[in-house]
């Protein structure tokens, strides 16, 4: 079992000195995505809300640039808010991907809600994988995820549990100390991304895209 403390412990290194400009990109990324998704209030016109959800959709490739920045930091990379931007370079497959995945997402949540967050958690690793794995895309960088997630779906859910008396913390902050949570998830999540990856970096069966999925 991944431990939550050493994931989190392991992020907090990795976050020294890069607080300010993590929270600083986080800002920028919330701004451009409420801008964007908040169009869609401005109207009750049914062809402005549909515009307005498909002009929604494009911020797809900014969250992927957003969660796959804090891997580039953690690697030891130099990163800034420009990386926002990185999945427009290769948007088609970001797109496709995420979007693909917030379908199977939304289609086992209708069935069940435990079923539906059992699924998230085991395509949590699909932004990761397009990082890494260029060729891969649509079904196969989520089946990547999957196989990345087998036996390690608890302890992400454990991983994720343990912030909660921070996010309560940050409510009490009127939503100011989000601006330093959510990096600090996001570069617990990179971490943990990188602790699975290990368990497969001599597996060749991860990328054995017949292979049938349990």
């Amino acid at each position: 079992m991944i431990s939550s403390t050493f994931i989190k412990n392991e992020a907090l290194k990795h976050l020294k000195g890069f607080w300010a400009q993590a929270a600083i990109i986080t800002i920028v990324f919330y701004v451009i995505s409420f801008a964007v998704s908040g169009t869609s209030s401005l109207s009750a016109a049914p062809a402005f809300v549909i515009g307005s959800s498909l002009l929604s959709l494009l911020i797809l490739p900014l969250s992927w640039g957003f969660i796959v920045l804090f891997l580039d930091k953690l690697r030891g990379g130099a990163v800034d808010a420009g990386n926002l931007f990185d999945g427009y370079k290769d948007f088609w497959r970001v797109f496709g991907t995420l979007l693909l995945r917030g379908v199977y997402t939304f289609l086992w949540t209708l069935l069940l809600i435990v079923p539906g967050i059992v699924k998230s958690l085991s395509y949590a690793m699909t932004p990761f994988i397009l990082k890494d794995y260029p060729k891969a895309s649509y079904d196969t960088a989520i089946i990547y995820s999957m196989r990345l997630m087998q036996g390690h779906k608890t302890d992400l859910f454990v991983l994720y549990l343990s912030f909660i008396g921070w996010f309560i913390l940050s409510c009490l902050t009127l939503g100011i100390g989000f601006v330093f949570l959510v990096p600090y998830c996001q570069m617990s999540l990179a971490r943990f991304y990188e602790e699975v990856k290990a368990d497969f970096e001599s597996d060749d069966s991860l990328l054995d895209t017949d292979e049938e999925d349990e």
